[in-house]
C-alpha cells in the first residue's frame, strides 16, 4: 500500500520537475558513472566533471530507421564489450517494466534486437549472464522465460506453462505492489543455473473494472487482486539447467498457498541459493539454504515478531533485492529490529548471528557496503525522526559514526559510488534545497559543489516544526505553515493533512515540509494554517514499539491520535474551532473518513481521496500485514473502517475517486455512498472515469482535481484570518 509514496512521487514530477538527476549508473569502479546525453552515454569523471562518450547516439540508429533508439536504461556486459539497452517501455502495475531490447556490440558495431519475432515492448527483465554471451528475459505476453544466444539468435524457453494465470519469472500485483518484487528470476554466479519464481494465480479472483468511455460497448478490465482474507498466490522456487534444460522445482517446507517468498539470490558458490520465507500474517520470517544438486532446504534463523515483520524493501528504496555478503559469501548482512530497534546483524550461513550495530536507533536506510565488506554505510537520525543524515559502521561492530557535517541539519540522501569512496550528495529542509555536490566517502570533504541551490522566501510560507503531547508517555511530530500576514490575536482556520498508516510519513524536514500540490495558488498567502502531524503506527525512526503499536489497530489507534492532536491544537489561541478542516489521499483518504465519522466535533470539512472504505475491500498482503486474518479477529477490521463511522459524519465531505484504480478500487466509493445514502448523510462526489490511482492520467485532469479541490476548501472553509 505505497499509496502516500507513490502520490508525493507525482507531485515532485508533476510540480517539481526539475527535482530528479538525469539518469545515472556508476561505473563498476566507482570512480566514474555514466550518464544519458544527447550525445548518448557518456562516461563521466565527476572529479573534474571530464566526459568521453562510451555509445554515441549514431550507434544507437537501427538498420532501416532515421531516429535512434529512446533509451531509458542500460547495463553493461562484465566484459564491457556488450550494452543491454532498454527502450519502449510501457507501465506494467506502478513502474515501466515492460519494453524492447537491444544489444550493441562494441567489437563488431553491430546493434541487434532481442526477441524481434516477439510482439512489441513486452519483454521484461533482460540480464547478461556473466559470461556475456547470453541474455534471459521474460515475455509478458505469455509470462515464460526464454534465453536467447547472442552469437546465433536462437531463442529458447525455458518455461512452457506460462499464462495470466501461471506467472514466471516476474509477480502478480500484490507481490509487486506490497513487497517491490518485480524481477523474478536470478542467473548463478557461474552462469550455469537460472532460478526463478513461479507464481501459481489460478485461484485468485479477479476483479473487474468498467471502461464505459472508450467504447460505444462498455468493457470490463480484470485484475488479479487477492482481497483481504482470500488466499494469495501459491508461490515455489524453480531451477534451471542451461546444458542438460533439465528443470527442478526446489523443496521447501510449507505449503505455498500460505507462506510468501519476496526473496531469494544465489549464494555465491552457485551451488545453493538462500530465500527469505514470510507465513501468512507475516510475523515469521525463516531464511533457508538450498543445496541446488541434492534439492534439500536448511532452515539457518528463524525470527518471529508479535506485530509483524518488514522486509528488505523498507530501508532499501522499496526494492527486496540482493543480498548483502560478507566474508566471501560465508556470511551476509542482515537487518531486524527485534531487540525494539532496527539494527545491523551479522549471520553466518548456520544461522550464528552477531550484533553489529549496538546503539538503541533505527537504521533508517541501507545504503552501500564497501567492497571488501568492511564498512557499511546507512543512513539514521537517532535524536530527530523527521530527519536523515548518513552514519558508517565496520562490519566488524564497534560504534557508528556520523559522516554528514553538522552544519547540514535536515535530510540528506547519498548515491554512493560502488567502491564506496565517493557519493553525489543533496541536501534539502524546510527552508532550501542543495542538489548534486559530489563528496568523498568517509570524511565528507566536498570534491565539487552543489549543482542547484534554491532557498525559499518568506513570501513561499515556510514550515515550522513542532511537538504535541497526546499523552504523558506519547508526543507526536507536526509541521505547521502560518499564514504570510499572521497575527497571534486573531484566529486562523486550520485544514490537516492526513496519511496515518505504516506505509509513509507526513512530518519530514524537507524542502516540500508544508506544501499542498493540490491548491491552487498559496495557502499561507490566502490565510490558512496548514497542519500536518505523525501518528503512532507511521514508519517513523521512533522504534519498532512505536510503529508496530498500531497493530490490529488501523483505523483506531491511528485516528484517536490525530484526533487528541487535533484537539490540543485547538487550544491554541490562534486557531478558528469552527473551520477546522482535513484531507486526504488513499490511506490518507480513510484517515480523513475515520476522523469526520469518529470525530464530527472536531472536523467540519473533508476531501478525502481514494480510500478504502472497508479494509477487507483492500489486498491480503498489505492488510492482513497490519491487522491479522479477517478469519480470527474480523471485528478489528470492521471497526477499522471507515464505513462504520458514515453515518455520524455531520461536516462537509468531499468524496474523490478515480474508476480506474487498480490500488483502491472504486468499488470503495460505491459502498461508501450505500451506507452515506442510507443515512441521508450530504456530500459532494468526484468521479474520474478510467483513472488510475493517481488520478493524473487524461487531458485536463490534474488541473481540475486542484481547481476543484481549492474551490470546495474555500467555501466550506473560508480562507483568512478573524
Amino acid at each position: 500500500m505505497k499509496k502516500y509514496i507513490l502520490h508525493i512521487t507525482l507531485i515532485l514530477i508533476l510540480f517539481f520537475p526539475f527535482c530528479t538527476s538525469a539518469k545515472r549508473l556508476w561505473t563498476a569502479e566507482g570512480d566514474h558513472y555514466y550518464e544519458f546525453t544527447s550525445k548518448g552515454i557518456e562516461i563521466v569523471n565527476p572529479k573534474n566533471s571530464e566526459r568521453v562518450v562510451f555509445l554515441s547516439r549514431e550507434s544507437l540508429i537501427p538498420n532501416g530507421k532515421q531516429e535512434a533508439l529512446d533509451i531509458q536504461d542500460f547495463s553493461i556486459s562484465t566484459d564491457q564489450e556488450k550494452i543491454l539497452l532498454f527502450t519502449n517501455s510501457q507501465r506494467v502495475w506502478r513502474e515501466n517494466t515492460r519494453g524492447d531490447y537491444w544489444v550493441f556490440n562494441k567489437k563488431n558495431k553491430q546493434l541487434h534486437q532481442l526477441g524481434s519475432k516477439f510482439t512489441a515492448a513486452q519483454l521484461m527483465f533482460a540480464k547478461f549472464n556473466p559470461q556475456g554471451t547470453h541474455v534471459a528475459y521474460v515475455y509478458k505476453a505469455d509470462h515464460n522465460i526464454y534465453i536467447e544466444n547472442l552469437s546465433d539468435g536462437m531463442i529458447t524457453p525455458i518455461t512452457n506453462d506460462g499464462s495470466d494465470k501461471m506467472i514466471n519469472g516476474t509477480f502478480d500485483w500484490v507481490y509487486e505492489e506490497e513487497f517491490g518484487c518485480k524481477d523474478g528470476f536470478r542467473w548463478s554466479p557461474d552462469g550455469t543455473t537460472i532460478a526463478y519464481w513461479k507464481l501459481d494465480a489460478r485461484n485468485i479472483r479477479h476483479f473487474l473494472m468498467i471502461n464505459n468511455t472508450d467504447s460505444i460497448y462498455s468493457y470490463t478490465i480484470p485484475i488479479e487482486y487477492p482481497k483481504v482474507g482470500q488466499d494469495p498466490s501459491a508461490c515455489t522456487i524453480w531451477t534451471y539447467q542451461i546444458k542438460s534444460g533439465e528443470t527442478s522445482k526446489v523443496s521447501l517446507p510449507g505449503d505455498p498457498f500460505q507462506h510468501y517468498i519476496p526473496r531469494m539470490e544465489w549464494c555465491l558458490d552457485s551451488k545453493n541459493i538462500i530465500l527469505q520465507q514470510l507465513n501468512r500474517k507475516q510475523n515469521e520470517s525463516k531464511i533457508f539454504t538450498v543445496n541446488i544438486q541434492e534439492n534439500l532446504a536448511k532452515d539457518i534463523y528463524t525470527e518471529k515478531s508479535d506485530a509483524w515483520i518488514d522486509i528488505k524493501a523498507r530501508w532499501n528504496n522499496n526494492d527486496p533485492a540482493g543480498w548483502d555478503w560478507i566474508q566471501n559469501g560465508k556470511a551476509f548482512i542482515w537487518i531486524s529490529e527485534k531487540d525494539g530497534w532496527r539494527k545491523i546483524y551479522q549471520i553466518d550461513l548456520n544461522g550464528k548471528e552477531k550484533l553489529i550495530s549496538k546503539e538503541d536507533f533505527d537504521i533508517i536506510n541501507f545504503d552501500l557496503m564497501d567492497p571488501k565488506g568492511e564498512t557499511i554505510y546507512f543512513t539514521a537520525s537517532p535524536t530527530n525522526a523527521t530527519q536523515k543524515y548518513l552514519y558508517s559502521i565496520a562490519t566488524k561492530g564497534g560504534q557508528a559514526v556520523r559522516l554528514t557535517p553538522k552544519e547540514y541539519e535536515g535530510t540528506c540522501s547519498y548515491d554512493i559510488s560502488p567502491n564506496g569512496k565517493m557519493a553525489i550528495f543533496s541536501f534539502s529542509n524546510h527552508k532550501e534545497l542543495k542538489n548534486n555536490a559530489l563528496v568523498s566517502l568517509p570524511l565528507h570533504q566536498t570534491l565539487i559543489d552543489f549543482d542547484r541551490k534554491i532557498t525559499k522566501k518568506a513570501t513561499d510560507g515556510i514550515a515550522e516544526f513542532f511537538k504535541v503531547k497526546i499523552a504523558a508517555d506519547v508526543e507526536l511530530d507536526g509541521w505547521m505553515v502560518k499564514p504570510l500576514d499572521f497575527n497571534p490575536a486573531k484566529k486562523y482556520p486550520v485544514v490537516f493533512m492526513v496519511y496515518g498508516e505504516p506505509a509513509s510519513q507526513t512530518v519530514l524536514d524537507n524542502f516540500y515540509a508544508g506544501y499542498n500540490n493540490l491548491y491552487v495558488g498559496s495557502m499561507a498567502k490566502d490565510g490558512y494554517i496548514y497542519i500536518s502531524v505523525d501518528n503512532r503506527g507511521t514508519p517513523a525512526p521512533k522504534g519498532s514499539q512505536w510503529r508496530k503499536s498500531v497493530y490490529r489497530k488501523i483505523g483506531q489507534l491511528n485516528i484517536s491520535d490525530q484526533a487528541l492532536a487535533a484537539k490540543e491544537i485547538l487550544k491554541w489561541s490562534f486557531v478558528d474551532s469552527s473551520r477546522v478542516a482535513v484531507w486526504g489521499w488513499s490511506g490518507g483518504g480513510s484517515s480523513t473518513l475515520n476522523l469526520l465519522g469518529q470525530y464530527p466535533e472536531i472536523y467540519k470539512t473533508g476531501i478525502a481521496v481514494a480510500a478504502v472504505a472497508n479494509q477487507l475491500l483492500y489486498d491480503n498482503v498489505y492488510q492482513e500485514r497490519y491487522m491479522g486474518l479477517p478469519q480470527e479477529n474480523l471485528a478489528d477490521f470492521e471497526n477499522g473502517s471507515p464505513l462504520k463511522y458514515a453515518k455520524n459524519i455531520k461536516g462537509n465531505l468531499l468524496y474523490i475517486h478515480g474508476t480506474g484504480d487498480d490500488n483502491v478500487h472504486y468499488q470503495n466509493a460505491e459502498v461508501l455512498i450505500n451506507e452515506l445514502v442510507k443515512h441521508n448523510v450530504q456530500f459532494q462526489l468526484m468521479s474520474y472515469p478510467n483513472r488510475s490511482h493517481s488520478i493524473h492520467e487524461g487531458e485536463g485532469t490534474s488541473e481540475h482535481l486542484k481547481t476543484l479541490f481549492t474551490n470546495y476548501l474555500k467555501t466550506h472553509c473560508p480562507p483568512g484570518a478573524r
